[in-house]
């Protein structure tokens, strides 16, 4: 069954999967609540009629701000239905970006799942008069509960003005407002459109080992484009979608739910291989050796049994006394599990392969709706250090200046209210300009280098790669997070942020006290002299001029909701900076 805007995918679902008891799952009171195919489809129809009649008309902005549940698929695409423009808002932002993307986009009404984050639109939309309402998913005495919402559609199912609306829908016509902040500046709202949107699943459609008999676990973001159309994707597949708790308790879920796929980002399979590889020190004698060989036998992997016939041998003995505990963390099931938002570390994307976890590392951006390249299960679909071959329809040029072009029907229809910023990013042959440094191996395979914007030269005149190095150093199990500095400086430097839990435990075998104080332990010279053993061994790989010659240690991880990285956990390296100056301008004045 074709379809054409993202709310085809209701119509889709209601004739293909009709009776599929756990469209939607999440955990309630501690217990799995599923909702049906059918509830789900009936949920979305009342919506709509429900909006109808509250006034809601084509191309009204409707705010939602919540954590990932079966509600959010509901408002996203009952609201569509009747022509409504969605604009998902991640739940940490800062209330002055709040205030700002509320304004900007002319918003009417504004979904929160908590208290909490009713406390925080209301805060900010005092003034606003054109909120007219914020309707809360959780049950919350003398708020403005969303049921009211179908109780009106209920009362009045205007079936015929919702057929009437959908049928002057175009492909082409705006479907969502992304608000992208990036790494500076104030957000931009992304325009995309349901072709956008629609052609990632047709392009992807045959990339995915699953189908409706399937499960997917859903732990990041839905405000963000990348697990939104994931979760599209799995609609049109009829995978089941389980809505995971929270990030904290993602490892409990993938064992109660044993999904066979999940979106990811690089940080988190660091902090899970960080975990397994910190359980295996423990471990003695025999049981610790073969944890060890296993891993060293990991880090080698190549597909296709390219590292020969013996080492399948190794392997294969690996996996079953191994490698089948990972995949018992995992929940014993996954087949695939996609990476984006941030390069991953080739030795770890061999490590799960080799563990029987394929890592399916993909690239884009919000303004490319998202994917426009990813590694495949396909006979030459992956090749390690890339992020794989581009989907279908959709082409990549690499620059003069090694910037990448990209073209197709993936590409925004522009940045809302914003023709200049749109101007700079799609030129006039309509490639857009990703501001991502890379290079084509083999003529195929997409490789990232670095942020164009994040180049920097140092005084002698020397450009420094920042991501490249950073990747590098936080291959150590010493080192949780890096960033690069040095612009305009004589030499390159580093801010690390130490794994504190490893540090901790490397301590106690060598018999060194360390403070329970984090602040202590970065002021420590035994820990600094040793964190820069391994930043010295990362040196070595380096050319003279690009070697990190001193670093700083902090005193915790820079994170998401103190503004000092982006929802795909990208380094806010301006934020970091300014916050930082003072230890900056010490570090070189030494």
């Amino acid at each position: 069954m074709e379809i054409k805007r993202v709310f085809d995918l209701i119509e889709r679902y209601a004739t293909l999967y009709p009776e599929k008891p756990d469209a939607l799952a999440a955990k309630v009171d501690g217990r799995w609540q599923t909702w049906s195919a059918r509830e789900f489809v009936s949920k979305t129809d009342e919506l709509s009629y429900g909006l109808l009649q509250m006034g809601v008309q084509p191309g009204d902005k409707i705010a939602t701000l919540s954590n990932n549940r079966p509600e959010w698929n509901v408002v996203d695409l009952g609201m569509m239905r009747i022509g409504a423009i969605h604009v998902p808002v991640y739940p940490t932002i800062s209330n002055a970006d709040l205030r700002f993307i509320l304004e900007d986009a002319e918003v009417s009404l504004v979904f929160v799942s908590s208290l909490e984050l009713w406390d925080k639109v209301h805060a900010v939309t005092a003034d606003n008069p054109r909120i007219k309402a914020i309707y809360t998913f959780d049950q919350i005495p003398g708020k403005q509960h969303w049921s009211e919402i179908f109780q009106a559609g209920s009362a009045h199912p205007n079936q015929e003005r919702v057929k009437f609306i959908c049928a002057g829908i175009n492909e082409n016509d705006l479907a969502t407002l992304l608000y992208t902040s990036g790494t500076t500046g104030f957000p931009k709202g992304v325009m995309l459109s349901h072709r956008n949107i629609i052609s990632q699943l047709y392009a992807a459609r045959h990339l995915a080992p699953v189908d409706q008999h399937s499960r997917a676990l859903s732990f990041l973001p839905l405000n963000h484009v990348y697990e939104r159309v994931l979760s599209y994707l799995y609609m049109f597949l009829g995978v089941s979608i389980y809505y995971a708790e929270s990030i904290e308790k993602v490892a409990d879920n993938l064992r109660e739910v044993q999904p066979e796929i999940f979106g990811c980002v690089p940080r988190l399979f660091e902090k899970v291989y960080d975990r397994i590889v910190a359980k295996g020190s423990e471990l003695s004698g025999i049981k610790r050796k073969l944890f060890f060989w296993a891993l060293d036998l990991g880090l080698r992997f190549e597909q296709k049994g390219a590292n020969g016939p013996v080492y399948e041998l190794k392997l294969r003995l690996a996996r079953k006394l191994i490698f089948s505990k990972w995949q018992e963390a995992l929940g014993g099931k996954v087949k695939a599990a996609v990476s984006g938002g941030a390069a991953l570390q080739p030795r770890l994307a061999r490590v799960f392969w080799a563990a029987g976890i394929p890592i399916l590392e993909g690239y884009g951006l919000t303004e490319t709706s998202p994917v426009i390249c990813v590694n495949t299960l396909k006979p030459d679909g992956l090749r390690f250090g890339t992020v794989g071959k581009t989907i279908e329809h959709v082409e990549v040029r690499i620059a003069p200046d090694g910037e990448i072009l990209c073209k197709g029907p993936n590409v925004m229809l522009g940045y809302y209210k914003r023709p200049d910023l749109t101007a700079e990013m799609i030129d006039s042959e309509g490639w857009l300009h990703t501001g991502d440094i890379g290079e084509l191996v083999d003529g195929q395979y997409l490789r990232i280098t670095d942020r164009k914007k994040e180049i920097f030269k140092t005084s002698g005149g020397k450009y420094i790669v920042p991501q490249a190095i950073e990747n590098k150093l936080k291959e150590s199990r010493f080192i949780e997070q890096a960033m690069v500095i040095g612009e305009n400086r004589k030499f390159p430097a580093a801010l690390v942020v130490p794994n504190f839990i490893f540090v901790r435990e490397w301590a106690n075998r060598k018999g060194i006290a360390l403070s329970d104080d984090n602040q202590a332990l970065v002021n420590d010279a035994r820990i600094k002299e040793r964190i820069m053993r391994e930043v010295n061994m990362v040196n070595e790989s380096l050319g003279s001029f690009e070697a990190i010659k001193k670093i700083e240690l902090m005193p915790r991880e820079w994170s998401i909701d103190r503004g000092e990285m982006t929802p795909k956990l990208s380094l806010k390296r301006k934020v970091i900076l300014e916050a930082n100056n003072a230890l900056v301008d010490r570090l070189y004045s030494e």
